[in-house]
């Protein structure tokens, strides 16, 4: 990979070339110094192409391939076998075929890339609260096993994302949880006065291991405490900031 890009990887996945891309080395300025891949914001065209391309000389495909979704926030999983010629609204996609760089863009959601390495199936998922809540990760997992997947098989990682102690929610949040599954208490600690701190990855790593999959991890990074290495929308809104950059995540056979 370029020297000058930064990506965290995990054993979980290895050895398959994947990576949850930081902000480094990318051609944005300004608030989005740094690699900012998001297609759909403010930044400047060229700069955003000029950062796509070097995720994709990173990842060994071409820009075509790097195969990402509209994200809108839903539980819709797309099959893909061939990069996507026209945009689709979903939060994940899932494939068995080579040469493709599954991508997902965050910044503060969660990113999570699976894989069943014996099987060659490959899944990379947008998860923030409302994808986690309907249900986005364990239909990844299905659509994974309909390629020829086992649970048994399916290591999933979360990625940078905003941690428990800097996701704040108000008490209409708590309640929407707590409407679903009162056990849902469990991931929220006190805050100041009725607000309440989240732990999303506690939540969506519960949820992947009662799916049934053999392994659910997170790389322990949150986007919000450190400006250096990644964007944040939560930060960027209390810095008032016009917009933000997004994080790019990606995993190939």
């Amino acid at each position: 990979m370029p020297s000058t890009l930064e990506t965290i990887t995990h054993p979980a996945l290895h050895p398959l070339r994947h990576g949850f891309f930081t902000r480094r080395g990318g051609a944005s300025s300004g608030i989005f110094q740094g690699l900012n891949c998001g297609t759909g914001s403010s930044d400047q065209t060229e700069a955003v192409t000029v950062n796509r391309s070097r995720v994709a000389d990173a990842m060994a495909v071409p820009p075509e391939g790097l195969v990402g979704v509209h994200q809108v926030h839903s539980p819709d999983v797309v099959t893909v076998t061939a990069p996507l010629t026209e945009p689709v609204k979903a939060d994940a996609l899932v494939t068995s075929a080579r040469g493709l760089a599954l991508t997902v863009l965050t910044a503060d959601c969660q990113p999570v890339l699976f894989a069943d390495i014996d099987a060659h199936v490959i899944g990379a998922a947008h998860a923030g609260w409302r994808g986690a809540l309907s249900g986005v990760l364990e239909a990844t997992v299905d659509a994974m096993l309909a390629l020829g997947a086992r649970r048994d098989r399916i290591r999933a990682v979360i990625g940078p994302s905003i941690s428990q102690r800097a996701y704040e929610v108000g008490p209409e949040f708590v309640d929407t949880f707590l409407a679903d599954d009162p056990g849902n208490s469990r991931y929220f600690a006190q805050g100041n006065s009725d607000r309440a701190m989240f732990s999303l990855q506690s939540y969506s790593r519960d949820r992947l291991r009662a799916a049934g999959i053999a392994e659910a991890t997170w790389t322990g990074h949150c986007t919000y405490s450190d400006a250096g290495r990644f964007y944040s929308y939560r930060r960027s809104q209390q810095d008032r900031q016009a917009d933000y950059g997004r994080l790019i995540s990606a995993i190939r056979l």
